[in-house]
């Protein structure tokens, strides 16, 4: 493995480790904003590309200075932290390990969507806690815009859910 391979090895695993701020227990590598980490050839310099969920997430700010400090300790200080809004980012991008620590967390993680023309309606959300899928949605919106607030009608507790983008 070459030493620019390895720089940016060593920086993507750095990156891929920094958590949401609004969901802290998700990384953004897990949950799909984290896009690409490269370095440039002719000066060496880390450049990590990023997509906010939604155009205006209020979190990005701290993401970039979050990804900024992970890099500053793993060696790269001058860093830059590029954010690209195309293509716009889905909940298929969270990964499979992504959905698993929010279920763990309470939280319902999305169903996947489909690309092939149709709708996806939502009619259920499976209760994180329970299991089942008698449920209601409260709130359209929940402890951050990009989730709603639903409640389970078996065990009566409120969760959130992150809303199919």
């Amino acid at each position: 493995m070459s030493s620019g391979q390895a720089t940016v090895n060593a920086a993507r695993e750095a990156v891929a480790a920094v958590v949401d701020p609004e969901i802290r227990v998700i990384t953004i590598a897990d949950l799909g904003i984290l896009r690409s980490v490269e370095v440039e050839p002719d000066t060496g310099r880390v450049v990590v590309t990023i997509t906010p969920t939604y155009t205006g997430c209020p979190a990005m700010d701290v993401i970039r200075a979050d990804i900024r400090r992970a890099l500053a300790v793993a060696g790269h200080p001058d860093a830059e932290v590029r954010t690209v809004h195309s293509p716009a980012w889905s909940t298929d991008w969270i990964t499979d390990a992504g959905r698993a620590k929010l279920a763990a967390a309470g939280i319902a993680p999305p169903a996947p969507v489909r690309r092939d023309g149709v709708v996806p309606l939502t009619l259920a959300v499976r209760c994180p806690r329970c299991g089942s899928p008698e449920t209601e949605q409260l709130s359209r919106f929940g402890s951050t815009a990009c989730k709603a607030l639903w409640r389970c009608r078996a065990c009566s507790e409120p969760f959130d859910h992150v809303k199919a983008l």
